[in-house]
């Protein structure tokens, strides 16, 4: 397993457009659906990758939690499922069942969505404000596979408590680090490590 970090966006960009299917309810969803959110939540994550696993069970109750706070939430899946089938919708829509997440699970198959946001590994977390700028991107915690750290979401809730109350955000965040985002052959972005 490749370990992989955030790419770091830049604070204040505006949150990238995207329309793509949720695997779980079959229909599109779009950036334009979050519009008079508190804030947004991006999370790239996938079926397989052991760092997106560790954090499962954190995902849900935190999803939750912030959504019925009026955070509007999505995670995003942009793995290729030629090379990774398990990541594929229909796993995607057993897993989401499974761990009875609320937030859409999309499938960004072309990829392009995960290029726009210059997401790199899987779980890499992106948070916007109430008019879609960014203030955090990077781990949920310092918590990772093999090491002593538990799984709290820590450094996420944190931005995304900020966020709500309408403070800033810190501005040291820190990356997160996992599994490489699976690109297409062919389909590399320019800015992949």
């Amino acid at each position: 397993m490749a370990l992989t970090p955030s790419n770091m966006l830049p604070l204040g960009s505006p949150a990238p457009d995207f329309s793509l299917r949720d695997a779980v309810k079959d229909r599109t969803v779009s950036l334009k659906d979050f519009t008079g959110s508190r804030a947004f939540l991006v999370m790239f994550i996938c079926n397989h990758c052991p760092y997106v696993k560790h954090v499962m069970d954190q995902l849900g109750p935190l999803t939750s939690t912030y959504m019925s706070k009026g955070v509007g939430i999505v995670g995003i899946n942009s793995n290729s499922i030629v090379t990774h089938p398990a990541d594929g919708p229909e796993n995607m829509r057993a897993l989401a069942i499974e761990r009875d997440w609320k937030f859409p699970f999309l499938f960004d198959e072309t990829q392009s969505v995960a290029k726009e946001y210059h997401a790199a590994c899987t779980p890499d977390f992106f948070l916007f404000d109430g008019d879609l700028k960014l203030v955090y991107r990077g781990q949920l915690d310092d918590s990772r596979p093999g090491n002593s750290a538990p799984v709290t979401g820590r450094d996420l809730t944190a931005a995304v408590d900020a966020a709500l109350a309408g403070e800033p955000v810190p501005a040291d965040q820190k990356p997160s680090i996992g599994c490489n985002i699976k690109w297409a052959r062919g389909n590399e972005p320019s800015f992949s490590a």
